[in-house]
């Protein structure tokens, strides 16, 4: 099925103000998760949807697809759905926009389980270490034996087997629609985790196993770190 990646990009952030424009790198942040996105092989469509005219102008300096979005949105998957609405794709991938190093085949990974029957929601999941147990910024998976999600917590104890969830998440088009048209649940609101909700109102999960986490762009160490590794060898 015909499948559509909007990539989410607010202009403010509380730790990294105004970091989808950062380029240090020659490239803003943005446009490394864009360029990411584009080489995925069975995305049809990537638009970069956004609350700002500065980060508009910005994708559109670099050839992106980009559209103006409601600032009064919540989250990035009620921008993913404000997109979605108005176009005809059967199949909706959300990725954050400060995500420069995803990797293209774990967006296709995820288009792939999407495609599957009985699937509302896909996301991906790699293994989780002990020291990343009791980290409540990583956030846990518990599987059932068809790695189907039973829930996702924060914090969790050594003795459940969970896997460490990775941001990464597609729609059916329908159900992304009909979900962001459901009250949050007492859950989603203390744990502040929007997939709670989903899977509260009856929502599959599909969870994909990869080897390893990507990783986003939250603070300016995160960043300072990304161009580190992103300039060529010997760059200054």
């Amino acid at each position: 099925m015909k499948t559509l990646v909007v990539i989410p990009a607010r202009y403010g952030s509380t730790r990294l103000p105004a970091k989808m424009l950062l380029r240090a790198t020659g490239k803003y942040l943005i446009q490394h998760t864009y360029e990411q996105v584009t080489r995925a092989k069975l995305v049809d469509r990537v638009i970069i949807a956004t609350d700002d005219r500065r980060v508009y102008q910005a994708a559109r300096g670099f050839g992106a697809e980009v559209t103006m979005t409601s600032r009064h949105h919540t989250c990035g998957t009620e921008r993913v759905a404000e997109v979605a609405a108005n176009l005809n794709y059967p199949l909706v991938v959300n990725v954050q926009g400060d995500e420069p190093v995803i990797d293209p085949d774990a967006i296709d990974k995820t288009i792939k389980l999407l495609n599957s029957a009985g699937v509302d929601i896909a996301t991906l999941a790699c293994p989780l270490q002990k020291k990343e147990l009791t980290d409540p910024s990583k956030v846990k998976v518990l599987l059932d034996k068809r790695n189907f999600a039973l829930g996702f917590y924060r914090k969790s104890a050594e003795s459940i087997s969970v896997a460490r969830h990775i941001g990464i998440y597609g729609y059916k088009r329908n159900a992304l629609l009909e979900l962001v048209k459901l009250p949050q649940t007492l859950s989603e609101k203390i744990v502040k985790l929007e997939q709670l909700r989903a899977l509260e109102n009856g929502f599959t999960i599909k969870v994909g196993m990869v080897g390893n986490a990507s990783y986003g762009i939250d603070t300016p160490a995160d960043y300072r770190a990304f161009v580190r590794r992103a300039r060529p060898s010997g760059a200054k």
